[in-house]
């Protein structure tokens, strides 16, 4: 399972291994350094367990710091299936994608933990059922009770928009959010990426880091970052794919099996959590953050649902459609052969002016496209045409 620090990753184990289960913890120094030296260690350590009936399940955080433990995992797998359980945990993908780790194929499921959905955290009132059908473009199933109650407090938009959607920060008392995100950008990030020795001149990373974050959501301009930041194109390229690898952001690719001509190729760049990317850009969570630009925030939050969701299920891709004449659609989801376009619109009152794009993708894509969606801040579902409807963020 691999996903950011404090998405719940640790939590969400320890609700599902059994309580005798076996941890071992790679973000300790001398427990890294210790099986990093001599990894036939971790074997030796299993083979000692006592057979029994049930299988001993073996517990290891921060796995991708000894990528050749990998291999251990896959050697005693392969000689008996029914012994051990291992549950294999990772904040980065970085140093198993450059090493060539062994991750498990046929011998594993692979999971990836995000920061909390609507569905973990819907609104309330809880929207999206009318007369029976859920009104939404991609369904995804509750996760809280008949009466919309979960384990997390329900926000407004705007406080959505603030502090973002990680459990810990979720939970903390209102005061202490901004003193948290700051500490998980400077802390978790300096301590993260120091371990990976991904980064040569700290500086650089940390000037590179609060333009990508204002910059979130937007089509990446390598130069414009290169210049700012004060180092090449090709560090600027390298920094983002650390980012990635960290699960700290996300590129988003551009769609182009279009008619249309002259549509722009360089993907966008989304920071994985609003809160995170506020604290990295330099600015407040604070209401006052948001309402000083709601719009490209409130589209964020949406393609970050969208993005999470997708991720979940299993299947589908995120695009975005953009052209050198101005046309653009927010985001465009994949699913097959079925393509789903959704504009979002921080307004209350949608309009025909807002469907101008949705009506002409429409009418290029006869038979993949069918309903095109506006997300918006409107009170209640509205047609805005015959085959577009705008719907509250409450029901997406």
């Amino acid at each position: 399972m691999f996903g950011a620090r404090q998405t719940g990753k640790s939590t969400l184990i320890d609700l599902v291994a059994p309580p005798d289960a076996i941890r071992l913890d790679l973000s300790h120094p001398g427990e890294r350094a210790r099986l990093a030296a001599r990894p036939e260690e971790f074997v030796d350590l299993c083979e000692a367990l006592p057979a029994r009936s049930s299988a001993w399940t073996i517990i290891v955080d921060e796995a991708q710091a000894v990528p050749a433990l990998f291999d251990a995992v896959q050697h005693l797998f392969d000689r008996d299936r029914t012994r051990w359980r291992f549950i294999l945990c990772g904040s980065s993908a970085r140093k198993l994608r450059r090493s060539g780790a062994n991750l498990l194929p046929g011998r594993s499921f692979l999971h990836r933990l995000w920061p909390l959905t609507l569905s973990e955290q819907p609104p309330a009132p809880r929207m999206g059922e009318t007369k029976g059908a859920v009104l939404t473009p991609l369904p995804f199933p509750p996760t809280h009770d008949a009466e919309g109650r979960g384990p997390f407090p329900s926000f407004d938009l705007e406080t959505r928009l603030a502090v973002g959607a990680l459990p810990g920060i979720v939970l903390a008392e209102a005061e202490d959010r901004a003193e948290l995100l700051a500490s998980y950008v400077t802390a978790y990030l300096e301590e993260e990426i120091r371990r990976e020795a991904a980064v040569k001149d700290w500086g650089a990373f940390l000037r590179f880091l609060q333009f990508a974050a204002q910059a979130s959501g937007e089509i990446i301009n390598h130069s414009s970052i290169a210049r700012e930041a004060g180092v090449s194109v090709p560090t600027v390229k390298n920094y983002y794919q650390l980012l990635e690898d960290m699960f700290i952001g996300i590129h988003l690719p551009a769609f182009t099996s279009s008619p249309r001509k002259n549509l722009l190729t360089s993907p966008r760049f989304l920071f994985f959590d609003l809160g995170v990317r506020h604290a990295a850009a330099g600015l407040p969570p604070s209401r006052e953050t948001v309402l000083a630009n709601p719009g490209p925030l409130f589209e964020q939050f949406v393609g970050l649902e969208l993005w999470r969701r997708l991720q979940y299920l299993g299947r589908g891709r995120l695009l975005f459609l953009r052209s050198a004449d101005g046309a653009e659609i927010d985001y465009v989801i994949e699913d097959g052969e079925r393509l789903i376009p959704i504009e979002v619109k921080w307004t209350e009152r949608p309009g025909g002016s807002d469907t101008r794009h949705l009506r002409r993708f429409l009418a290029d894509h006869p038979g993949r496209a069918e309903t095109g969606w506006v997300i918006c801040r409107c009170p209640r579902p509205l047609r805005l045409a015959e085959n577009i409807l705008a719907i509250p963020w409450q029901m997406l």
